[in-house]
């Protein structure tokens, strides 16, 4: 058994509110679904199972709420179904194998003791076999393997007969192809967001139908499709401003922090996303901030002091680097979700992830992986005008990267002084966890790989 408790979806959460139920009693999900979601002062969180099973019991009703920690669902984590599940594969697998060794051309037998004689009929072991699975009697067949022997094509020709049907319902049956499976957390998503599953296609075996398909048509929505883009009532945005002073208070009180700056050079990061960008449609082009996102989290591979949480008195580095890109609601307030294994990404796909994430956190509907998982936070002001931001750790954090405005300053190379575009880039990190040597390499790295975009 698997008790799902209420998680903490941030380091100020002390309950949420059940909105809604994503599975019912004796659904088998699986680890990483949405199993519910849960309304906090960050908006409308989908909350991701950490365990594969079967729901066995939902011990809370949907308003109420819940202290985080306390348990709200039972699983039957199903090892016996998963044994079951993986017999059956085995013996799939088995008869597919089978089924391909009976397919393939039968040869000739070269002693004629490996044929056998059932009451007078001669026939290979595959063609008795294949006699066997399709119901053909061997008796009267002509065969037409060595000897006369009845052959595998022999036993499928006389059972072909038996599959024929008529041209009517062939061409019926080929107007109406097979519906693809879908899954009940994919069916009730979609039902929730008024998502048509006949415009959705499926990734699944056969082309079934999952969660992740009804997100990704989710994500290709116009901002105006759907539900409400954003929730704007005064009361959830007071209550987001009261969870971010107090998280903002909590960090000033018990981070003792660093700062850096560092002026970069940003003539070839501006010159590359040109020319990247002059040929291809809007939907395609790449912002700077996903320069800064590359950026940030391949430096963190080679300073992992920065990549991680401070809990429990110590430092706890994180192998997943997970930056949370701030992102700006329209009515006021920040969230930084986090991009998953962001220095695995390319750029592109970068881009399309935080286009989705954009969407997703302006219509209040982030997971709750988005929301706890970040290992560093960016936050980049530069298209506000700022020229320098020096960023609040958020806990458990123990870093915070700032990118201000790209702007033309005089810059003095090879005792020539010219213009060039340039940046201020900020550092505020945790003293318990690193210092100014390691903080100043950081930059270091992020500055040199901003003037190497072509290798981001």
């Amino acid at each position: 058994m698997y008790e799902f408790k209420m998680p903490s979806l941030g380091a100020d959460m002390v309950e949420g509110t059940l909105t809604s139920w994503n599975v019912e009693v004796g659904d088998a999900i699986e680890r990483g679904e949405i199993i519910c979601e849960v309304e906090t002062n960050k908006g409308d969180i989908d909350v991701e199972v950490w365990e594969s099973g079967v729901v066995e019991e939902l011990r809370v009703e949907p308003g109420q709420k819940i202290p985080v920690g306390e348990v709200i669902a039972v699983l039957d984590k199903g090892e016996e179904i998963a044994e079951e599940e993986e017999k059956k594969e085995e013996t799939r697998e088995r008869e597919e194998k089978e089924k391909e060794k009976s397919e393939k051309p039968t040869k000739a037998p070269r002693d004629p003791a490996d044929l056998r004689v059932p009451e007078g009929v001669v026939a290979s072991p595959a063609a008795r076999r294949r006699a066997a699975e399709l119901g053909v009697e061997l008796q009267g067949l002509q065969g037409t393997g060595l000897q006369g022997a009845v052959t595998v094509a022999d036993v499928e020709r006389a059972h072909q007969p038996t599959q024929e049907v008529s041209q009517e319902v062939a061409e019926e049956v080929a107007k109406e192809p097979p519906k693809p499976r879908i899954s009940p957390v994919a069916r009730r998503l979609a039902e929730r967001e008024g998502v048509d599953l006949a415009e959705v296609l499926g990734s699944g075996p056969r082309g079934a139908i999952r969660r992740e398909d009804v997100e990704k048509a989710l994500a290709e929505r116009e901002p105006s499709e759907g539900r409400e883009p954003e929730k704007d009532e005064p009361e959830a945005m007071a209550a987001m401003r009261e969870a971010i002073a107090a998280a903002m208070a909590r960090s000033k009180s018990e981070i003792p922090h660093y700062y850096l700056h560092e002026t970069v050079p940003m003539h070839r990061a501006t010159e590359w996303l040109r020319d990247y960008n002059a040929d291809r449609p809007a939907g395609e082009r790449l912002l700077m901030g996903v320069l800064f996102i590359k950026a940030v989290a391949l430096a963190c591979r080679e300073i992992p002091e920065m990549n991680g949480v401070f809990e429990d008195g110590q430092f706890e580095p994180r192998e997943g680097i997970n930056p949370g890109f701030a992102i700006s609601l329209r009515r006021g307030g920040v969230i930084p979700p986090a991009i998953h294994d962001a220095d695995k990404k390319a750029l592109p796909e970068l881009m399309d992830h935080l286009r989705d994430l954009t969407r997703r956190v302006r219509r209040g509907k982030l997971r709750s992986s988005e929301v706890t998982d970040a290992t560093i936070t960016i936050t980049s002001l530069g298209e506000r005008g700022v020229e320098a931001v020096y960023g609040v750790i958020y806990p458990p954090q123990v870093a915070i990267v700032g990118f201000g405005k790209v702007t033309d300053r005089f810059w003095a190379d090879d005792e020539l002084v010219s213009t060039r575009p340039a940046m201020t880039m900020t550092l505020s990190a945790d003293h318990r966890v690193s210092d100014g040597i390691a903080g100043a390499r950081f930059l270091s790295l992020i500055s040199d790989l901003l003037q190497r975009p072509e290798k981001l």
